[in-house]
């Protein structure tokens, strides 16, 4: 059963300011399960509904309700149960050995959790973040993952400061101006993806720091594309190499 004290905190996690208080953040659905339990992270409370209970046996949690589930859940469909977990400090590992992403004042969470979802996919283990991006422990990040966080580590940072106290790394800077990136020989080793503001692209004091500025062509009238799926075709242009 869950109770009053319970769900009051549970649901003050959907904000930043009381996940930042209470290092906790909220991650829910089976799939989502799954991958934490193989992780890393303190978990501090399951919530499940006895489906879920019945099919993972061993697994100390509280049972509730789909009604209960429904109250401290930021689906629109509940899917089961739902954990509270503990924020870890996490350190970025071999940034001269293989590609990073930087991300400038992203601020959708769909495309961050995208974001994070094709870094895993190409094998891609650090996401350096401008401290004024969206926050990955965002539900809605999150679920956008799809369980690939577990396996990233994501720092907040001066982006500014970081390239300059990294200069021997190649930074790849995504500007309209750049050179097309399928005729461009790219350094998968040692190097960074610079990825701008959905909006506002790369900020102006980030500029100095790029090395190869780089772009995707251009072939029909869209205005623009979706920096979730521009990170998807650099990251892919850099592992055709």
């Amino acid at each position: 059963m869950l109770s009053i004290s319970q769900k009051k905190f549970v649901n003050s996690l959907k904000q930043k300011k009381f996940r930042t208080e209470h290092n906790s953040f909220i991650i829910e659905g089976v799939k989502m399960l799954e991958e934490l339990l193989h992780s890393d992270y303190e978990v501090e409370t399951i919530y499940a509904t006895s489906l879920w209970i019945n099919n993972n046996s061993g697994v100390d949690c509280i049972e509730i309700s789909v009604k209960e589930l429904n109250s401290i859940s930021s689906l629109k469909t509940p899917n089961e149960v739902l954990a509270v977990v503990q924020q870890k400090e996490v350190q970025l590992i071999d940034l001269p050995s293989q590609l990073n992403i930087a991300l400038d004042k992203i601020q959708d969470p769909g495309n961050f959790g995208t974001i994070i979802r094709t870094a895993d996919w190409f094998g891609i283990q650090n996401i350096i973040c401008s401290d004024n991006s969206v926050d990955v422990y965002n539900p809605k990040v999150l679920q956008a993952t799809m369980g690939s966080f577990f396996r990233m580590n994501i720092i907040y940072t001066d982006l500014s400061k970081f390239l300059s106290e990294n200069k021997e790394l190649t930074v790849y800077g995504a500007l309209l101006n750049g050179e097309n990136v399928y005729q461009k020989e790219l350094n998968s080793k040692g190097s960074i993806l610079l990825m701008g503001n959905e909006s506002k692209g790369i900020s102006e004091e980030l500029i100095p720091f790029i090395t190869d500025k780089i772009s995707i062509p251009k072939f029909g009238n869209a205005e623009s594309l979706n920096v979730a799926t521009a990170t998807a075709i650099f990251c892919s242009e850099y592992k055709r190499v």
